[in-house]
């Protein structure tokens, strides 16, 4: 299966986007298994989101440009940047507050956890280079392989800058039970000569070999869950917004 999701199914504002991938499947769940929801911001310089609570996300902060300040109920203070990535993981509860101190363009990702009501923990990951080019890096996984961003479920997070002239596929071949999402943060996509993708738009796929190559560039990150795995889908912001949304 390979199924389009387009900028139109996004909710948020002018600063916030907001990716609910299950809404584009099913009334049943908002999330896709253990990917929960995806934020697309761009923010100004000067604005603070104030302490606030989260409860039960596994939230990965991906940042492609700017700086922001990070505090949290524990005390804790440092700053995420495009080579400073932020994984908080709230657990039964934990606050924290965001100052942009540069403009700040990124992503904001809710993964579900396992269970519910862990222990929170903040886990900082410094990347040698801001992108990956042409060759997808490995960013978050559940047993920790080539990063310290350990998430609770079994969710893989890669991404990847692509140039023209190339022409790749995923990272690996998949089970069948492995489902991926493909999410053009910035830029073009072709997939298999017939799927066009443009910044915000995403590709379900499932059982499926694909090709893709950008006429202009690419910034690109790619969800992979495994749907036999257990997940939690009560959480704060990851969780089950079915009612809510009910068509």
């Amino acid at each position: 299966m390979l199924k389009k999701i387009d900028n139109s199914v996004k909710l948020g504002n002018s600063h916030i986007s907001i990716l609910y991938p299950g809404l584009e499947l099913t009334d049943s769940d908002t999330g896709y298994y253990s990917i929960g929801r995806i934020d697309q911001a761009h923010i100004h310089p000067g604005a603070v989101i104030k302490m606030h609570p989260h409860i039960n996300d596994d939230i990965l902060s991906y940042f492609r440009s700017g700086k922001v300040k990070h505090t949290d109920s524990e005390g804790f203070s440092e700053f995420i940047t495009p080579n400073r990535l932020m994984l908080m993981k709230a657990g039964k509860l934990f606050h924290h507050e965001e100052a942009m101190l540069e403009e700040l363009e990124g992503l904001q990702i809710f993964i579900r956890p396992k269970e519910k009501d862990s222990k929170p923990e903040v886990i900082f990951e410094e990347l040698d280079t801001v992108s990956s080019v042409n060759e997808w890096r490995l960013l978050a996984s559940p047993d920790g392989a080539q990063t310290q961003l350990t998430l609770s479920s079994d969710t893989w997070i890669y991404d990847m800058q692509l140039t023209p002239s190339h022409t790749l596929t995923l990272p690996r071949k998949f089970e069948e039970h492995i489902h991926c999402l493909l999410y053009v943060f910035q830029g073009d996509l072709i997939v298999n000569e017939e799927i066009s993708l443009t910044k915000g738009e995403s590709l379900f796929i499932k059982n499926e070999e694909i090709s893709f190559y950008t006429q202009q560039s690419a910034e690109l990150v790619l969800f992979v869950t495994d749907t036999h795995s257990s997940y939690y889908d009560g959480g704060m912001y990851s969780g089950n917004k079915r009612a809510e949304f009910q068509r």
